[in-house]
């Protein structure tokens, strides 16, 4: 190959298991069809990310996703961009029933799709790795259709149930659950079928509204597979060493002179999107809905994963929190679908230079507030009839705009 040509992931991948430079990679065959990749879990005693993180490291650096020195190490991101690439190409089919993820040390296990006009199907026929749990007659179930709710393990996956995808372009790096609507057949009365085999459908929006003083100044349906910043002005040319390369959108606080204000509270408000120019970054992952702080302003949060519900979040600057866990989001739907439990939380709020949650004053009197809400989880439980009204509307004329793109 020519110096300075890229590889795809599959020369790149096939080159890194010949080369026997990353412990655990491996060929799992004399005929070198299947190979080894570790996959011990970042949360383990005995783990090291000089070694374990290795792989997803070099692959990172490779895609040009992180350099030495600028950037902040990540493993889990590193992690993420490779299991994210692996399925979404045709070149690779993970082999369920051969991983070990139980063991002192992990792998999974990939065969190689030659080119022989096999395609790497959609569905397992057999569907070995499958969790399927019937839920009869319990109080949430009655009058629910029958859905089939695909998702994965280690990246909850999502999106609508005709398989309506973006371009390939939006579907890269970030990975979602797929939902169908399909009933299967020789069902009975009305049980809800849960099953789990390994899709990599995208569904990484976000529906995003920016409020002054309860009043809805802006709303934005987020497309890019990086996510979104909500700044004041725009993201500074050639810092990368802040952002880091991505494509993230861009979301520019309005002019407090676009709506009616008290001439004190317009000044207040400018006032504090001086020392928001930095804004924060939004994005959706596999396992959840994440932010990272940039501004020297100060920003609060409520939601899913928050500490406190009356009592103020702070996020820290320069740290990234996850404020939504997918793993944990569907557990709760199971409960609720089962009578044990509420409908789960997936809004977030976010308030800027003021205290949040605060129980002495309502959201509608704070200067500046965002609303987010990941649309994987509306579009889940739209499918049993959990969605509530307005958002239900938001979601329907979402999904007809994506539908005339």
């Amino acid at each position: 190959m020519e110096a300075g040509v890229k590889m795809h992931l599959k020369e790149w991948l096939v080159a890194q298991v010949d080369s026997g430079q990353y412990e655990g990679l491996s060929w799992e065959d004399e005929g070198k069809t299947m190979f080894r990749i570790p996959w011990k879990h970042a949360a383990k005693k005995d783990y090291k990310q000089t070694e374990d993180a290795a792989l997803f490291k070099a692959w990172a650096v490779y895609k040009g996703k992180y350099m030495e020195g600028r950037d902040k190490a990540d493993p889990t991101m590193w992690k993420t961009r490779l299991r994210c690439a692996l399925n979404k190409s045709t070149d690779f089919q993970e082999v369920p029933e051969r991983n070990q993820l139980d063991i002192t040390e992990p792998y999974k296990v990939y065969r190689i799709v030659h080119d022989t006009g096999t395609t790497k199907p959609a569905e397992s026929p057999k569907m070995k790795d499958q969790m399927i749990i019937q839920v009869k007659n319990s109080p949430r179930s009655q009058g629910f259709p029958n859905k089939e709710l695909h998702y994965q393990n280690d990246s909850f996956q999502a999106c609508k149930g005709e398989e309506k995808t973006f371009t390939d372009d939006l579907m890269r790096e970030h990975m979602y659950c797929e939902i169908t609507g399909k009933n299967p057949q020789n069902q009975s009365a009305n049980p809800l079928t849960f099953l789990s085999p390994s899709f990599t459908v995208s569904d990484f929006r976000m529906q995003v509204a920016l409020l002054y003083q309860g009043q809805k100044v802006m709303r934005v349906t987020t497309k890019s597979p990086d996510g979104c910043f909500i700044l004041q002005g725009c993201v500074p040319l050639g810092n990368e060493r802040i952002y880091g390369r991505c494509t993230a959108q861009q979301l520019s606080f309005p002019s407090p002179n676009s709506i009616s204000l008290p001439s004190n509270m317009a000044e207040a408000m400018n006032r504090l999107l001086c020392h928001l120019e930095r804004g924060v970054l939004l994005w959706v992952a596999p396992d959840g809905v994440f932010i990272k702080r940039f501004c020297q302003g100060r920003v609060y949060w409520s939601g899913p994963m928050a500490q406190h519900t009356d009592q103020p979040n702070k996020l820290e600057r320069e740290k990234t929190f996850k404020l939504l866990d997918v793993p944990t989001f569907f557990n709760e739907l199971q409960s609720c679908l089962q009578g044990k439990g509420p409908i789960p939380s997936y809004r977030i709020e976010l308030c800027f230079g003021e205290e949040y949650p605060d129980p002495n004053i309502p959201k509608t009197k704070k200067l500046i507030m965002t609303q987010v809400v990941p649309l994987f989880a509306v579009e889940l439980l739209q499918k049993f009839n959990l969605v509530e009204t307005e958002e239900r509307r938001s979601t329907l004329t979402i999904n007809t705009d994506r539908e005339r793109m």
